[in-house]
């Protein structure tokens, strides 16, 4: 048996887009650094709770198709949340498909093959010990773009070996029943730049359709529909931004602000998608279609108030 401070995973396939997350790091944007974190919270948060784990534990984010990690070291236990396709290969060459919201021991030699997310983009891995990691500001997040955080700031990359500090944790194999659900419209704010566009283009914004484009990633998701016209000035001093902020620029396709956004933009800003809604925007793939609502503040707060009562009766059920 390996002794158990040499445990790892050793990455046999990286993935596409493969970093550590946790919930980010706070209080930085005035120094340019942005909060980042998991895309996903709620399925971020889930992995960590079946687990038993504190809920800001550093976990394995993947977009699209996951990593093929060999494992090496004492038995732990491993979970994967999101619409995810996976299956777990023994050192026997026994094969079992995976299930997302299940807790599965994992061995010496055993192999975890993420294989894709399902009509969706982000799905996350935890372990029932811990990765072995640096802090940058305060978290593991990394932001390739920044270069900061855990792994030197970069995504993870074939033949890297990830070391576990392993404390032989007790734990109870046990299982969630949960489904991603999406919905029908992205609820959003009125921004403090809506006033800089046409009647037309504020129409167009709440009544016509929008398709999430292929340059979309961990910084902002761009979309394409209809034009949408500015008609005070389309290049404005640079303010402070917000995750979910919805900004346009001179050729009038918006893009929304995601995790690792700049701090700071000089586009005008039309509108901001509430936090409640924000998970299941990160979710949508290329190709998808989105209808924006406009709320107003108290029934925002209201809804976000509901998604953590939520994310809370879940985590209980565990």
């Amino acid at each position: 048996m390996i002794k158990s401070k040499n445990s790892y995973f050793e990455i046999e396939r990286a993935g596409i887009n493969t970093t550590f997350q946790d919930l980010g790091r706070q209080n930085l944007n005035h120094i340019g650094i942005p909060v980042s974190g998991a895309m996903d919270k709620r399925n971020y948060i889930l992995a960590n709770a079946l687990l038993k784990k504190d809920l800001n534990s550093p976990v394995i984010e993947f977009a699209y198709q996951g990593p093929l990690l060999k494992y090496k070291g004492e038995e732990i236990f491993i979970v994967l949340t999101g619409n995810v396709k996976f299956q777990i290969v023994r050192e026997n060459k026994k094969k079992i498909i995976g299930e997302p919201y299940h807790v599965y021991l994992i061995q010496n030699n055993d192999q975890i093959d993420i294989q894709s997310t399902n009509k969706s983009v982000y799905g996350y891995i935890s372990i029932s010990e811990d990765f072995i990691l640096d802090k940058t500001w305060g978290s593991y997040s990394i932001n390739t773009k920044a270069k900061i955080g855990s792994n030197n700031g970069e995504k993870l990359s074939n033949n890297q070996k990830i070391d576990i500090d392993h404390k032989k944790k007790k734990l109870t194999i046990t299982n969630l029943n949960y489904v991603n659900s999406k919905i029908q419209y992205i609820r959003v704010l009125k921004s403090i730049n809506f006033d800089f566009f046409s009647e037309k283009s504020k129409n167009i914004f709440f009544n016509k359709e929008f398709k999430v484009t292929k340059l979309s990633d961990r910084m902002g998701m761009r979309l394409e529909g209809q034009v949408l016209e500015n008609v005070f000035n389309s290049n404005i001093k640079s303010e402070g931004l917000v995750k979910g902020v919805i900004q346009v620029p001179s050729d009038g396709n918006p893009i929304i602000m995601l995790s690792d956004h700049g701090t700071i933009g000089g586009y005008p800003k039309i509108a901001n998608v509430i936090s409640a809604d924000f998970d299941k925007l990160v979710q949508m793939i290329p190709g998808s279609v989105i209808k924006f609502k406009q709320v107003s503040l108290d029934e925002a707060e209201k809804l976000f108030k509901l998604y953590k009562l939520e994310t809370d009766n879940l985590i209980n059920q565990i």
